[in-house]
């Protein structure tokens, strides 16, 4: 332990009344409600409120509909009081209402709070609160953030600094029965945090050391991209891997070739190998850059490589979730074009053909990447292969919809993909079930729809 925190700065960043830290006594009385909890920050977020001593009550919509999601159940279990979406779960008594940038501002329990002056705090900025008083690893970038997060996070755990890890997704070796996965809370000072570019939150957090894994167009455009994670590196106190890292990190990623197999990835660095169990290209250069950081860190190499090798994954990165009938099916986050063609690329080679399922997360970001979207898809599919799009995933707004799912098919058959709309899932498992072959993969991509996963499982038990 005491080896990583010589290593991290000790410094920590100014406080002020507006935005400082309970402590004592007064984190007793420290009470929040979280709107859209079944959301992977939201949930992170009540997790890590808990276990600072705190109260902590939320709502979502699925809740309202009558859906008991596994997420919202596992924090009832912990604590968490539910509440519906309507006003009812805001109190005056309240610290703090928390929400994300996804919540509209019409929210009943947003009228709530401002009707009763309890103070509203952007899901990142309540976290920032409590990561940027410690030793604060924090890992961005337009893609790998999560894996690079779970990667950190576990072999710190491993290697016994005991951290505090906050991830925008669920380690498979942290799943069980009581927890979700992607949370782990420590009694060391050191947290492990991914902050995100999409709603510009990581520049609320001022880390020690960070990770920049890569950018691309997705949210915004390239020019706004590199000067966002620009500005944020700029607020890096120790160090940071990767994008606006050092030069001579640049020359070793840029210089990178890893053994790439159906089994996993081989690479060795500074003349240790290392191996895990992944899929793809991305995956290997997201393990040597967290082992670059957990090195600056002043960690042996190979400690680090027994600790990486026993990394099991990310929940739906690459995840594969089962095999029927000779079909094999994975499931993945991918949602923007350079994701999607890490995803394809990685499992393209070891099957007959791909059946990709895609579904976009968004009318604006799909608007926004049409065009990217389509060369992802037409520079990787084959003439066997097929592409079936569900329909936009649309969770409440304003959002204009003159860019649909329709679109994106009508111009990947003009560029002559074998694409076609699926109007629901159940529609889509019967599609798939028709089409797939002994041999095939089925790739299952997109972020935000809680039923993708769902769905991806519920097709591999109808295959057996």
């Amino acid at each position: 332990m005491k080896k990583v925190l010589s290593k991290i700065s000790n410094h920590k960043p100014a406080r002020n009344a507006a935005h400082s830290v309970a402590g004592g006594s007064e984190i007793k009385n420290s009470s929040y409600h979280l709107v859209g909890l079944a959301g992977v920050g939201m949930s992170a977020l009540a997790q890590v409120l808990l276990a600072q001593g705190c109260r902590v009550s939320g709502s979502d919509r699925y809740l309202d509909a009558g859906r008991s999601l596994d997420v919202l159940e596992k924090l009832r279990a912990a604590g968490v009081q539910l509440r519906s979406q309507d006003g009812n779960g805001v109190t005056a008594g309240l610290t703090g209402l928390v929400v994300s940038s996804a919540i509209e501002a019409d929210n009943p329990d947003i009228a709530a709070a401002q009707r009763l002056q309890v103070p509203i705090l952007h899901r990142a900025e309540c976290l920032a609160q409590w990561a940027n008083a410690k030793n604060c690893i924090a890992i961005t970038g337009t893609a790998g953030k999560t894996t690079v997060t779970g990667m950190i996070g576990w072999v710190l755990s491993q290697i016994g600094a005991d951290p505090t890890v906050v991830n925008g997704g669920a380690l498979l070796n942290w799943i069980d029965p009581r927890q979700i996965g992607n949370v782990r809370v420590g009694r060391s000072d050191v947290w492990v945090v991914e902050v995100d570019e999409s709603d510009r939150s990581l520049l609320r957090f001022h880390p020690d050391w960070a990770v920049i894994t890569n950018m691309s167009k997705d949210h915004f455009e390239l020019s706004e991209v590199r000067h966002l994670f620009k500005a944020f590196a700029g607020q890096v106190k120790r160090g940071v891997v990767g994008c606006y890292g050092a030069a001579a990190d640049g020359e070793i990623l840029n210089g990178f070739t890893p053994d790439l197999s159906a089994e996993g990835i081989h690479f060795g660095y500074r003349g240790v190998d290392f191996n895990l169990p992944l899929l793809g290209r991305h995956n290997a250069v997201n393990a040597l850059q967290a082992v670059m950081l957990c090195e600056r860190l002043g960690y042996a190499l190979p400690v680090i490589s027994r600790a990486l090798a026993g990394f099991g994954g990310i929940q739906r990165r690459l995840e594969r979730v089962g095999l029927g009938r000779g079909v094999t099916v994975i499931d993945d986050y991918a949602h923007n074009p350079a994701k999607i063609g890490a995803a394809w690329d990685a499992v393209a080679p070891y099957y007959r053909r791909i059946l990709a399922v895609w579904r976009p997360h968004g009318f604006a970001p799909l608007a926004l990447m049409l065009g990217e979207l389509v060369q992802a898809f037409c520079a990787r599919t084959k003439p066997a292969d097929r592409v079936f799009i569900l329909p936009v995933y649309f969770a409440g707004g304003t959002a204009q919809r003159t860019v649909t799912a329709d679109t994106l098919v009508n111009a990947l058959r003009e560029r002559g993909v074998c694409a076609e709309l699926a109007a629901t899932y159940d529609d889509l498992l019967v599609r798939l079930k028709a089409e797939a072959q002994a041999g095939d993969g089925v790739l299952w991509m997109g972020a935000r729809d809680p039923d993708l996963g769902v769905y991806a499982r519920r097709f591999v038990a109808e295959l057996l």
